[in-house]
């Protein structure tokens, strides 16, 4: 069993459901210490978050190479759905299995082996190595990486360059570099009206009704049409709530609950701004609307962070990643607003969240050297 294999499968055994730890974050503290790594806990209620670092990063020519990762998982469902247990790793057919094995603890442990074999053969290198870890990343995100980013700032304390270790390939590990994020934005609309007895439409005023009318306009408006590295703002509706429980009368409001994934061209005012003159279009005046920005659209501007890990991914891999910004989002999002540059590159990402959870026991070794050799590429002279 390699070093990164038999990592990942500890951390997999401790049941790290969001904001829980379980440990993970205390048994990479007690390797990593050992290797002369600093250590800097921040923990805000139940979210526990904590920094190591090697050497110091004083400037351009000694630079601040950090990777950024969660210790957290989503719930398993289903016990019964899953071919092993959860929280038990188990390797079937070089195939390793668990909750968290993809997102992230595989690649958590292969920062951790990466870091300790390139401190290990160069104990003197140029600049610092560092890795930032939550367990808020699955849940509301409020006490993890967006506190410790605040606290960065404040004290200027941000790295130059950040690799965040979400799942990032596709089909094969490192056919895929993320170069960004899209926005993501939680609307709640409630739609208020008259209830009434059905057979009686002169004395009430269905908001369904004119819910389904907006809705109908909402899905079909084109916000933008994306970029080169973006692709265009969409709407989804997640929720619908309406209805007194009785066939023959109609409520006094409806819900609708939608998410919207927008690019850099539709920020979340403008958004916010284009729903309200939406909702008055279609002749809804008595509404309330909850909103709620988890995050905005960034994209890192190409520079030597996207270099070293194209070259790395090519010499360790032999595969030439393509750079785009799909998927949901990230906590890069939190850490790209304070000047850092910043990329993601990690496992496959097909089962991640499912029932048989799992990641290519080799990939775990991979990775781990693509993040050794983007250490030595940057820290070394």
């Amino acid at each position: 069993m390699s070093a990164t294999l038999e990592l990942t499968c500890a951390l997999i055994e401790r049941a790290s459901l969001t904001p829980d730890d379980a440990g993970c974050q205390r048994l990479l503290a007690e390797r990593l210490e050992v290797q002369g790594f600093e250590v800097e806990w921040f923990q805000f209620g139940e979210v526990s978050n904590v920094i190591f670092t090697h050497g110091q990063a004083h400037n351009q020519a000694e630079p601040s190479l950090w990777f950024l990762g969660h210790t957290d998982v989503v719930p398993p469902g289903p016990l019964e759905d899953w071919t092993s247990a959860p929280f038990k790793a188990e390797v079937r057919n070089s195939i390793l299995y668990g909750r968290g094995a993809a997102d992230m603890k595989g690649a958590v442990a292969a920062m951790v082996t990466a870091a300790e074999s390139f401190v290990h053969e160069q104990p003197d290198h140029n600049g610092q190595v560092g890795i930032l870890l939550t367990s808020d990343e699955e849940g509301v995100a409020v006490d993890g990486v967006r506190r410790v980013a605040q606290i960065l700032g404040q004290r200027n304390g941000a790295p130059q360059y950040c690799l965040v270790g979400e799942p990032s390939s596709r089909e094969q590990l490192g056919d895929t570099v993320r170069i960004g994020r899209r926005g993501s934005i939680q609307a709640r609309l409630k739609v208020h009206g008259v209830q009434g007895h059905s057979a009686f439409p002169d004395a009430l005023d269905n908001p369904i009704h004119h819910l389904a009318t907006f809705i109908s306009a909402l899905t079909v408006l084109q916000w933008d049409q994306g970029d080169e590295s973006f692709p265009p703002t969409h709407c989804q509706v997640t929720n619908i709530h309406a209805g007194t429980g009785a066939e023959n009368v109609t409520p006094g409001h409806a819900e609708a609950w939608f998410n919207i994934r927008n690019a850099p061209a539709s920020p979340a005012e403008v958004i916010k701004s284009s729903l309200e003159d939406l909702l008055k279009q279609n002749g809804i005046l008595r509404y309330e609307l909850g909103w709620r920005v988890s995050g905005e659209p960034f994209r890192s501007e190409a520079g030597d962070l996207r270099i070293a890990v194209v070259e790395a991914v090519q010499a360790e891999l032999g595969i030439e990643p393509e750079l785009n910004t799909g998927g949901g989002t990230s906590d890069g999002r939190f850490i790209a607003p304070l000047g850092t540059e910043v990329l993601e590159f990690g496992l496959l990402n097909e089962s991640i969240h499912k029932v048989d959870e799992h990641t290519p026991t080799d990939d775990l070794e991979a990775l781990s050297r693509v993040y050794k050799r983007l250490m030595a590429d940057l820290l070394t002279s």
